[in-house]
């Protein structure tokens, strides 16, 4: 069902929006705020109902809401330019000045990098105790519009790197704070952020007492269709914000596996080949000649053919329907430059039939060390099964691998398409208002993850009908999103004095 996540918001208020905000009826100013989560559980919801609400709220005992306002430094915190120098060890020597480069340009970059760093920091914040399955790096620019296999393009989490069960308030914050740095960028007065925040974590809040009053099967069906929220926006937007939210769809429908062909590749020697771009793309013929091209590309194609394993019969044979052609070596994202990511090419029935995969280590968690361990021994495996758990559709090609390295070193990887009908959010276009809806949006969609795997009914008891929690996460993510400030300067002064190298940008 698609309208569990599709309710239109309420006109655009012409008013400047409020430090204080308030969320109790819902994220869009109008809906009910499930007061029932307070008391002994909903008519005939039956005894269980009751005492998973009644977990919920106990948990209020040993984390208060409002205690998720504190954050301070602890005593012992660690310096974070050695957090992020730990994680480049093991990452490809010579693209890690590029990592640096790319965390330095603006505190928001830094953040997207940063996610180890917050990880440890959250380790000391209050813990609900009621567990979720992570997304672990749940900033705004990993919610983005994707293709679904049925090919209706939805809006849904991206990234799942740093996927692991743990307390869902974590994400939250992290989120929080994503919009709170976009707005500092952006100029947004303190009361605009706050106000951002404040109503996103309300969303966020809302949407949980919905799923919480749903069947468990009307919470694994629920997603955010663009195709039927367009229509709903259009009313509440306006003219000019409605023509770039068209403009947004029709960029990520043309964002498709041709598209990504015709710039990617070149015809060499009359065989379709990787074009090369370096850093960010390198042919394999260009990293190695002679027997190491050929041991390099043999590598890489038993990955592929292995990996299919992984995959369900139908899309097995799918995949087998497609010959290898050409490998390259790519460079994505800001936290992910460093790590072994290549692209693989395919062509089925001729030239006009390609298919591109891409093929991602997969690190240990920035997790792992503050939660419980993976119950996947797979890294590949645990950011896969991460995924088909906390998406509402999932790319068809998504599987795992292990294999031996080159190197000596055994290695995790996980696949999927590299590009299909994929948009990402320009928040630095975006004004309060516009921010605000982008917020409301992207909770629903973390809602309605956390609701996959977690008790929905414990966390919106937990979080009651109020704004205790929505006012306490607003204020953590201003006092993050300084200590954010402070730790970019950090890396910043780090490659001033040359204790770490960065690439000339």
């Amino acid at each position: 069902m698609t309208t569990a996540v599709t309710a239109p918001p309420a006109r655009r208020s012409r008013r400047r929006p409020t430090a204080g905000g308030s969320d109790r009826t819902g994220p869009h100013g109008t809906g009910p705020d499930h007061a029932w989560l307070d008391d002994a559980g909903p008519d005939g919801a039956g005894p269980d109902a009751a005492r998973r609400a009644a977990r919920g709220r106990a948990a209020r005992a040993s984390a208060p809401r409002r205690a998720h306002a504190q954050y301070a430094a602890a005593p012992d915190r660690a310096d974070p330019v050695e957090v992020i120098d730990r994680q480049s060890r093991c990452r490809l020597a010579e693209l890690v000045p590029l990592r640096y480069q790319r965390m330095t340009e603006s505190p928001f970059r830094f953040y997207r990098g940063a996610a180890a760093i917050m990880a440890s920091d959250l380790a000391t914040t209050p813990n609900s105790g009621l567990t979720v399955q992570l997304c672990g790096d749940a900033h705004l620019l990993n919610f983005r519009l994707l293709a679904s296999p049925e090919r209706r393009l939805v809006f849904d989490i991206n990234d799942f790197d740093e996927t692991l069960p743990g307390p869902w308030e974590w994400d939250v914050k992290r989120f929080a704070t994503s919009l709170v740095i976009a707005g500092r960028a952006n100029g947004f007065g303190s009361s605009e952020r706050r106000e951002i925040a404040t109503v996103a974590v309300g969303a966020y809040r809302y949407w949980m007492h919905r799923f919480a009053a749903m069947t468990n099967l009307d919470v694994w069906y629920a997603h955010v269709d663009v195709e039927e929220l367009a229509p709903r926006l259009a009313d509440v937007l306006g003219k000019r914000a409605s023509r770039r939210v068209s403009q947004a769809t029709s960029r990520a429908r043309s964002r498709d596996r041709l598209r990504a062909f015709a710039k990617l590749t070149e015809v060499v020697n009359g065989e379709r080949r990787f074009a090369a771009d370096p850093p960010l793309l390198v042919p394999i013929n260009d990293l190695h000649t002679g027997r190491d091209r050929d041991l390099l590309m043999r590598w890489l194609s038993s990955i592929v053919e292995e990996y299919s394993a992984t995959l369900s019969t139908d899309r097995r044979s799918l995949l087998a329907r497609y010959r290898l052609v050409d490998f390259a070596r790519k460079v994505v994202g800001v936290g992910s430059v460093g790590t072994r990511c290549w692209v693989a090419l395919l062509l089925g029935r001729d030239d006009a039939d390609p298919l591109l995969l891409q093929i991602k280590e997969a690190e240990t968690s920035v997790l792992a060390d503050h939660l419980p361990g993976s119950a996947y021994g797979n890294q590949g495996e645990r950011v896969v099964a991460g995924q088909r758990l906390m998406q509402a559709a999932s790319d068809i090609f998504l599987g795992w691998q292990r294999v031996d390295g080159l190197d000596g070193h055994k290695r995790d990887f996980y696949v999927r398409q590299l590009q299909d009908w994929k948009g990402i959010a320009e928040p630095e276009r975006m004004d309060p208002d516009g921010l605000a809806l982008f917020g409301r949006l992207c909770a629903a969609t973390l809602a309605r993850a956390h609701a996959r795997s977690g008790d929905s009914l414990a966390i919106a008891a937990y979080l009651g009908g109020g704004s205790a929690f929505t006012q306490a996460t607003a204020a953590f993510a201003e006092a993050y999103a300084d200590q954010n400030e402070a730790d970019h300067a950090a890396l910043v002064e780090a490659v001033r004095t040359g204790r770490v190298i960065a690439a000339a940008p």
